[in-house]
């Protein structure tokens, strides 16, 4: 692979330049030296640089160090190390729920609930899965965040931020290199190149691979599970004064040889379950290939006033194409299926951003995106084919203001309003008996992809801020957030997710800055929830509002740096609850489409018709789903000076998520989560300001955990992993 051999001349290069001078790799957020206490952490959420500890919102920020101290390689990662955070497998799609909010269906229809940025481009909920490389800081916002994020934020937002080239430093850079068990090999490198005083370049790349953590026994042999994955990045940036302007082009492609997932326990096709998690059975080829590509072009210009006008343009094009064993098995009723997925993205926003200066500061600013999405699902069942093929387009516009004032010295009041539109059209149709003698030589078409839908909504937030003094800042806020609705067919619609949100929080530092905490009580009325049910008259599974949510808890971090000791801890507890619902348990149907109610009388005959009576069941209610009622976890190190620039630092890590249900069945066999706590741990050895060696391990206990579900199928995480690695800066 051309980008594996760049990457091993980039290593061979650091190597040969060690002994120049200067650190080439930006981190955004500052911190302070460990001596003086904990570090402070800068994040850009709110458009503007601002120290997270006085930010009036529960939130986690991670630099690169921090990422890479808690073993965060990938978006599925930060659920480890973030509270309140659930990020659970869905094959197509990431269901990321803060706060029991955000993403409980696969279904192209449905929009995310959680807005996930990388650069300041929303990102689709499709293809998440990419390995994070050269990042500057993520930040993690909870609660709605209806002002400056808009709809798609009814649980929060995550930023994703990567390195911008630094013009005042020499040519330098980094590369990794590293190897582990499962085969496993891992590098990425970077080179910071200023041209000019005003102009600079930076490069970026990665490629990384582990063979499969599973055992095939099929009739069909399978390398599923496996990963092969690259990537790159050009950033320019060119700061003449007061204006700038930050290029990035960027393209990822990983495959993963498809998707390694079992029969859930309960369902129709778990006889056919071979052996331990780590066994797969197929009798279908599958396969997995998922690539992306991100334009980004971001513009500042400050006037003599203080006055920041900012744009951000944005392109992504995002594509799935696997072949998958619907059944996950050898029974004889099995699906294979043909799957693409693809998804366009124009994004616009604009900003004016006041100084902060004065008693009062604001911003203003609009917002246009445009998402053409494209699917192509092929189904075979015993020679009887179903074909879904249809897209939708989706525009989204917002325009939007947040004003902050000082009403006496320390009280600030802070208030935000959002007006967003939301427009959505499809087209495409469901078609069986492609080819077969007696239907169309297309194939009949029974159900249609094509619909419209419109909705809009005024979202934002009110909040008080009391500065008390340096150390401690104490707010209470109400928020209102939305995500849109959407279309099954041109006759069935579904109406918007709405959240009422209030909470309170305390932000503290005790003991000259060593210690840090932030604390934060919340209640949350969510309504309309949207979830894939099968509507019986046709057989189709579709998106409806099922059910009201209230949901309340509490989160605590902690952060602590004495000398050489540095340690952290966070802890959430979320009590929610999903109101009574009556629908069809699919769990009990497998994912096959089973075809439309039987007349009465008459015998099932899929997918001509069945009878889905007997699998109707009404639920007494429950935790909403994707809502662990408890998650904590933290981290210790211990810096020991070795002798000149030598210092060795261990590092142990541990994250617990409790139980959590994925599907309104509730049953503890088919429709739960597991609890687990993972435990992972790193020893660095840095033998100078350039030079370090690192020893890693992941899941050291080797728990069998189940990651996520997709129709009657499950995922579950990787087993432990361990390795080594060598980290060079020139």
């Amino acid at each position: 692979m051309k980008l594996h051999s760049m990457l091993g001349g980039a290593l061979a290069l650091a190597l040969a330049c060690q002994s120049d001078a200067g650190l080439a790799q930006q981190t955004a957020p500052a911190t302070e030296a460990a001596g003086q206490g904990v570090g402070d952490i800068i994040v850009t959420a709110q458009r503007r640089k601002e120290k997270l500890q006085d930010l009036a919102v529960s939130a986690t920020a991670f630099d690169t160090g921090s990422l890479a101290a808690k073993a965060v390689t990938n978006l599925s990662d930060l659920q480890n190390a973030s509270p309140a955070l659930s990020i659970s497998d869905g094959g197509i799609t990431q269901s990321i729920n803060i706060r029991g909010i955000g993403l409980a269906s696969n279904s192209p229809s449905v929009t995310a609930g959680v807005a996930t940025y990388v650069d300041g481009l929303f990102q689709p909920p499709i293809v998440q899965g990419n390995s994070f490389y050269d990042l500057a800081s993520v930040e993690v916002l909870r609660g709605p965040q209806g002002t400056l994020v808009g709809s798609n934020s009814t649980g929060g937002a995550i930023f994703i931020n990567t390195q911008n080239p630094q013009l005042n430093k020499g040519l330098g850079g980094y590369a990794t290199v590293g190897v582990g068990n499962y085969n496993s090999f891992q590098s990425e490198g970077a080179v910071n190149l200023p041209v000019s005083d005003t102009f600079g370049l930076r490069a970026a790349g990665f490629y990384r691979s582990h063979r499969s953590y599973y055992t095939s026994v099929g009739p069909v042999p399978t390398d599923a599970g496996k990963l092969q994955e690259g990537g790159g990045r050009l950033t320019a940036m060119w700061k003449p004064g007061s204006f700038q302007a930050i290029a990035k082009v960027s393209f990822n492609d990983r495959n993963t040889g498809g998707y390694a997932y079992r029969p859930i326990l309960g369902t129709p096709f778990d006889a056919y379950r071979v052996g331990d998690i780590r066994t797969l059975s197929f009798d279908t080829p599958v396969a997995n290939r998922e690539r992306a590509f991100q334009a980004s072009l971001e513009l500042k210009q400050e006037l003599a006033s203080g006055i920041v006008l900012r744009s951000v343009t944005g392109y992504q094009n995002k594509r799935i194409n696997a072949l998958n064993d619907v059944d996950a098995s050898t029974g004889p009723e099995g699906v294979a299926e043909n799957y693409f997925a693809g998804e366009k993205v124009y994004t616009q926003e604009i900003n004016i951003i006041s100084p902060t200066a004065g008693r009062f500061d604001w911003i203003l600013g609009g917002y246009f995106q445009r998402n053409d999405i494209r699917i192509r699902i092929l189904q075979d069942q015993g020679g009887f084919p179903t074909d879904i093929i249809g897209g939708n387009q989706r525009t989204t516009t917002g325009l939007f203001a947040q004003g902050n004032y000082e009403i006496i010295p320390g009280l600030e009041a802070q208030l935000g309003a959002r007006y967003s539109t939301y427009k959505a059209t499809g087209y495409g149709d469901v078609t069986i008996g492609r080819g077969i003698p007696g239907f169309p030589t297309g194939g009949l078409a029974v159900a249609s992809l094509a619909g419209e839908h419109k909705d809009s909504l005024a979202t934002g937030k009110f909040a008080l801020n009391w500065k008390i003094d340096r150390d401690n800042l104490l707010y209470a806020l109400v928020a209102r957030g939305y995500k849109p609705g959407g279309f099954n067919s041109p006759t069935s619609n579904f109406d918007p997710e709405r959240v009422i949100s209030y909470e309170a929080g305390w932000k503290s530092a005790f003991l000259h800055n060593r210690i840090r905490t932030q604390l934060s009580a919340f209640y949350n009325q969510y309504s309309n929830f949207q979830f894939n049910v099968v509507e019986p008259s046709t057989g189709f599974s579709g998106v409806e509002n099922i059910s009201t949510v209230k949901i309340k808890g509490v989160e605590a971090q902690v952060q602590g740096r004495f000398g050489g000791l540095g340690f952290d801890a966070n802890v959430a507890f979320v009590d929610s609850h999903l109101a009574s619902v009556t629908f069809v348990n699919t769990r009990q149907l497998g994912g096959a489409n089973l075809g439309p109610q039987c007349p009465a009388g008459t015998p099932s005959s899929p997918p001509l018709c069945f009878d889905y009576r007997p699998f109707i069941q009404t639920t007494g209610g429950g935790p909403n789903l994707y809502a662990p009622r408890l998650t904590w976890g933290g981290g210790v190190e211990y810096e020991i000076p070795l002798g000149g620039e030598v210092r060795l630092t261990p590092r142990v890590n541990y994250a617990y998520v409790s139980e959590q249900f994925t599907y309104i069945g509730y049953s503890p066999l088919s429709d739960r989560l597991n609890p687990r706590g993972l435990l992972s741990a790193i020893v660095t050895l840095k033998l100078n300001d350039r030079l370090k060696v690192e020893a890693w391990g992941t899941n050291l206990t080797n728990k069998q955990y189940i990651t996520g579900q997709l129709n009657s199928n499950e995922f579950y995480g990787a087993p432990r992993e361990f390795g080594v690695k060598l980290d060079v800066t020139f």
